[in-house]
């Protein structure tokens, strides 16, 4: 009984001089905690309010509820601080610097393109600036291709099928004079040329061919210099002087390359080149049935005497030399054949050919008349029964 009373005294006097010391520690534990907490709590909340009223102020949309499309315009060549302002006073957005600043960070400064939009008050700044990085549906550029051994005929019929033009009339009657680019030299030498004036178009063999990105919005007159302005690529000075050292113009082997591009496939280019370099030679005429084809504008295999007798200067079975100017857009490799031609078929002096299957292209050289008459005799009706099967007589 005494050690019990010993124990219980203890413990009283123990919890009168220390007090409840497990209470006292826990709270020692929690209440630094609880201070941080609240402190976080009321940073929380100051954030909170401080970003809802930047928000309200700078970010939010314009009018939440408000979805009634706005037409917008954004101008080709307007700066993104322009954007900005008109954006602003149209009532799409609250902040104009908020805004750019916003694009600028976003890297879509520079993407902004020009158009006809209709945006919403509703939007967010987010939103609206993705749309007008995205365009407003109707591309402000398109592609266009000129075809190798197309001639502008044809290509101002694609650009009209396309809808590039409305109406070939204009292009048409651009490139019949030329007069509008004389500034790029090679027309104007092609315009001082003998009977310029009769060539069925001075631009006729000048348009490089290739694949083009234009303007939705150009015009004739642009496409045209678009195209010319690629001439001197495919025609570099070292080729005009290389062809001056052969005793060629320009324009005379833009000619010559329009007679190889249609006469041939790329595999015989450099053959028929030889063929051509070599009746040159000699005085001989070229007797190339597509300058005739060029004239009438059908395609024919079988050539009767009409067609021989067409009364022009392309018509290379009626005058000696070169046709009036090119007939066709020579593509690179015609240009290249027409400048170098196949050194044996040269030394060798092949003066004829002629085509065997007219659906294959593939053609038969001869050195003679008597070995050239020799091959027609066997194609030839070939020739023919393909023009009928195309309607052609």
């Amino acid at each position: 009984m005494r050690k019990k009373r010993d124990y219980t005294y203890r413990t009283m006097r123990d919890e009168r001089q220390y007090g409840p010391y497990w209470y006292s520690g826990l709270w020692n534990i929690l209440r630094p905690v609880l201070v941080g907490l609240g402190a976080v709590i009321v940073v929380i909340g100051l954030v909170s309010a401080g970003w809802n009223m930047v928000y309200d102020t700078y970010l939010a949309p314009a009018d939440i509820e408000d979805r009634t499309d706005i037409p917008f315009e954004v101008e080709s060549g307007q700066s993104l601080t322009r954007v900005a302002n008109n954006l602003e006073a149209a009532g799409l957005i609250r902040n104009r610097t908020v805004f750019k600043y916003y694009c600028d960070f976003a890297g879509m400064g520079q993407k902004i393109q020009s158009g006809n939009y209709l945006l919403q008050p509703s939007m967010t700044m987010q939103e609206i600036a993705d749309q007008l990085t995205r365009g407003d549906g109707n591309p402000l550029v398109r592609n266009i291709t000129m075809i190798p051994g197309w001639t502008l005929e044809d290509f101002a019929a694609k650009l009209v099928e396309n809808e590039v033009l409305e109406s070939a009339d204009e292009f048409l009657a651009l490139c019949r004079t030329g007069e509008k680019f004389s500034d790029f030299y090679y027309v104007a030498d092609a315009m001082a040329t003998t009977n310029a004036g009769q060539r069925k178009y001075m631009l006729e063999g000048y348009l490089a061919p290739n694949t083009y990105e234009v303007y939705t919005s150009a015009a004739a007159e642009d496409i045209i210099r678009k195209l010319l302005s690629q001439t001197e690529r495919a025609f570099p000075a070292d080729y005009q002087e290389y062809a001056a050292q052969q005793g060629f113009t320009m324009d005379q082997i833009l000619t010559l390359a329009s007679m190889i591009e249609k006469e041939a496939k790329n595999s015989d280019f450099t053959r028929v080149s030889a063929v051509f370099h070599n009746r040159l030679k000699q005085g001989m005429k070229l007797q190339s049935d597509v300058t005739i084809h060029y004239v009438t504008g059908v395609r024919k295999m079988s050539l009767d005497n009409n067609d021989l007798d067409t009364h022009s200067l392309y018509n290379t079975y009626e005058n000696a030399g070169l046709p009036l100017g090119p007939i066709c857009a020579p593509s690179v490799e015609a240009i290249n054949a027409a400048l170098f031609p196949d050194e044996t078929y040269v030394a060798e002096n092949y003066l004829y050919f002629c085509a065997k299957d007219p659906e294959s292209g593939e053609l038969y050289f001869s050195r003679t008349l008597k070995e050239h008459e020799q091959a027609v005799a066997i194609y030839a009706p070939l020739w023919k029964e393909y023009d009928q099967s195309r309607g052609i007589e």
